[in-house]
């Protein structure tokens, strides 16, 4: 087990390493995309916000159009960061790494098949769980072991799937594919991509740590620079870190579900 772990460790330093790389060289075209994609997610929520009590039809419609937008211009970020890390030396122009229509298409209902895995997961949970209260255990017990069991099978669920608009973009795999993907080439990773989220994750939680402390000025400062600097990095990071597991899985093209679910 500590071998393992040394191993995960070892393995998170080599893609972060490559991820700052990439990440230092490219910083302003890659932390240009984040911002568009953090301006499009804001303007969402103002636009929302205002035009709520002026028609529902056409709060359905802009909501429709910027989560479009939004998902556009994410998947153009993982095309662009593909575009450094295979042909760093030659310039590519951000409007050349949009998605095409196939792929925005196919990464709304991967979406879709996503949101119903999280949902299956936890629905399995509950099942589970439910014949439980007729053995005499407290319900709240058992409602409360259910709820925090649900939410681990959640997490890892999310975690192990997650990978599925990689496989897309850089595949070109169907919807349904691109999850199976995601899973079996997870399989056997989890420590390390759950490593690689906690070192990504480390500005956060030291500026969660400084707001507990009761340091406002402080913690401000850490939010910026990792608002400045770790979402850039993470984005970089996740998509070095797909593109190592999924070099190195030895699987079918079409795996199945139930062998790569442990």
């Amino acid at each position: 087990m500590i071998n393992y772990l040394k191993e995960s460790t070892f393995a998170v330093n080599d893609v972060m390493q490559k991820a700052w790389g990439i990440t230092k060289k490219h910083y302003f075209s890659i932390a240009t995309l984040c911002f568009l994609m953090f301006i499009t997610a804001s303007a969402s929520s103002l636009m929302a916000f205002f035009i709520k009590d002026v028609s529902k039809a056409l709060s359905v419609i802009m909501v429709i159009i910027f989560v479009l937008l939004y998902f556009t211009i994410n998947l153009s970020l993982f095309k662009y960061i593909f575009h450094l890390m295979d042909d760093e030396e030659s310039d590519v122009k951000i409007v050349d790494t949009l998605p095409t229509r196939q792929q925005i298409i196919r990464f709304l209902i991967a979406t879709l098949y996503f949101v119903g895995c999280i949902l299956g997961v936890y629905l399995v949970v509950i099942l589970v769980a439910f014949p439980f209260i007729y053995t005499g255990i407290n319900v709240k017990i058992v409602k409360n072991v259910a709820i925090s069991v649900g939410i681990i099978a959640i997490f890892i669920t999310w975690l192990r799937i997650s990978f599925f608009p990689f496989f897309i973009i850089d595949k070109g795999a169907t919807p349904f594919d691109s999850i199976k993907l995601s899973l079996a080439t997870t399989k056997g990773n989890f420590t390390k991509i759950l490593l690689l989220l906690v070192v990504l994750g480390g500005g956060y939680l030291i500026y969660l740590l400084l707001n507990y402390l009761q340091w406002p000025l402080i913690a401000f400062i850490v939010n910026i620079l990792s608002s400045f600097i770790i979402v850039p990095l993470s984005s970089v990071a996740l998509t070095v870190a797909y593109r190592k597991i999924s070099s190195e899985y030895k699987g079918d093209e079409h795996p199945d579900i139930l062998h790569n679910i442990v």
